[in-house]
C-alpha cells in the first residue's frame, strides 16, 4: 500500500529534521515550515515533489520530497526522503564557516566563575 499523503508534522520527524513530533508541530505554528513557499501547518498533506524550506538548529534547508513516510528509520534511510538543493548546501557550509570563525575572535573563559563572582554577576543584573 503506498502512500499519496503524509501529515507534515509526521514526514518532518520522520525525514529528522527534528527530534519529535511536537518539535515539528511547534515549529510549523511558529512559521519555520514553508511548502512550495506558503506557511505550513502539522496537519498540511506532504506529497512527492514539494518544494519545502525548513529553518531549525541545524540552519535553512532548501528541499525537494523525493518519498514519503510515516515511520521514524535510520538516518541513512531517513536522507533518502529529501534532496536538498546545491544553494542551500553552500548556504548551510558558509554560515558553519563563519560560525567557526567567530569561536577564535571570542575566547573562551579561563575558568568558571567562582561563588564571589556568581554574586557580582547576580547583583550586576539586579536580581536579589
Amino acid at each position: 500500500m503506498t502512500v499519496s499523503a503524509v501529515r507534515m508534522d509526521k514526514w518532518l520527524w520522520a525525514a529528522r529534521f527534528f527530534k519529535t513530533r511536537a518539535l515539528a508541530s511547534k515549529a510549523c505554528d511558529l512559521g519555520r515550515i514553508l511548502s512550495n513557499g506558503i506557511e505550513a501547518k502539522p496537519a498540511r498533506d506532504v506529497r512527492t515533489g514539494d518544494k519545502l524550506h525548513i529553518k531549525n538548529e541545524g540552519g535553512e534547508f532548501q528541499i525537494e520530497v523525493l518519498q514519503l513516510s510515516e515511520m521514524r528509520g535510520p538516518a541513512a534511510v531517513a536522507q533518502t526522503l529529501y534532496r536538498e538543493t546545491e544553494a542551500s548546501k553552500e548556504l548551510r557550509l558558509k554560515a558553519a564557516e563563519e560560525r567557526k570563525a567567530l569561536q577564535q575572535f571570542d575566547p573562551q573563559p579561563e575558568h568558571r566563575p567562582s561563588k564571589r563572582d556568581r554574586r557580582k554577576i547576580i547583583q550586576f543584573r539586579g536580581r536579589s
